[in-house]
């Protein structure tokens, strides 16, 4: 009872302390724990021993950006608002923190680093590959300018795709032990989605940024797969 009475009193003494529960998983890497929280959408967060990585920061879906961990590494797809914030970009960095983006997400910020498909960069030790990611059936995501990314987390490899479509360039990821995989038009088709977890194989499959689509249609197409896990979060 003296528990619950002291939670309570906290929670009104700061009415938003308990009000961002999110799920979270933890992973064990050769390099120290990995964990990961699902905020919303597109956005997650990164806990990499005492490394804070937060991947498309927006408040849209009800995050208070003030009360997260200040962010280490900020990583940024591309420009659309469900994926670019500068509000709560500014609430999370400090004057330490790194920004890695596309070109386009610089050109709203006027801060950070640019990474072009391609491109290839360590931060604190952390190898991160910028990646191709773009629609071929749609012009939402123009070929070019909106990134995916690959951080090699000590023996884990984690791939964040994005917006885009089962592109063919996914077929050169290797070794891919976790993959978010977009999973509603104008990214990924459920079809699409389970097309490309085939071709990457990745050990755990997350689909996220899935909106009202049927995550347990992508259980079904998946079945089979014995060495896929899929692992459905709170990510519409």
């Amino acid at each position: 009872m003296k528990g619950i009475l002291i939670i309570l009193l906290l929670s009104l003494m700061n009415p938003g302390l308990f009000s961002q529960d999110y799920e979270k998983d933890i992973f064990s890497t050769s390099g120290g724990a990995l964990e990961i929280t699902f905020i919303a959408h597109g956005t997650l967060m990164l806990q990499y021993n005492d490394m804070v990585i937060h991947v498309d920061p927006v408040s849209m879906y009800g995050t208070d950006y003030s009360k997260m961990p200040k962010a280490d590494l900020i990583l940024l797809t591309h420009e659309h608002p469900d994926h670019l914030d500068p509000e709560a970009i500014v609430q999370i960095r400090t004057d330490n923190t790194i920004v890695l983006q596309n070109e386009g997400c610089f050109k709203v910020l006027g801060f950070g680093e640019v990474m072009a498909n391609g491109d290839h960069k360590t931060v604190s030790g952390i190898m991160i590959d910028a990646v191709p990611a773009y629609n071929m059936t749609a012009t939402n995501h123009p070929k070019g300018v909106g990134n995916g990314y690959v951080l090699h987390l000590g023996d884990k490899n984690v791939y964040i795709a994005g917006d885009t479509e089962n592109i063919p360039e996914m077929s050169d990821l290797k070794d891919i032990e976790i993959a978010f995989l977009p999973m509603n038009r104008p990214t990924m088709t459920v079809e699409q989605v389970a097309e490309a977890a085939r071709r990457i194989r990745p050990a755990i499959l997350y689909p996220y940024h899935y909106g009202d689509t049927h995550t347990d249609e992508l259980v079904k197409l998946l079945q089979n797969e014995k060495d896929i896990e899929i692992r459905i979060r709170k990510m519409n």
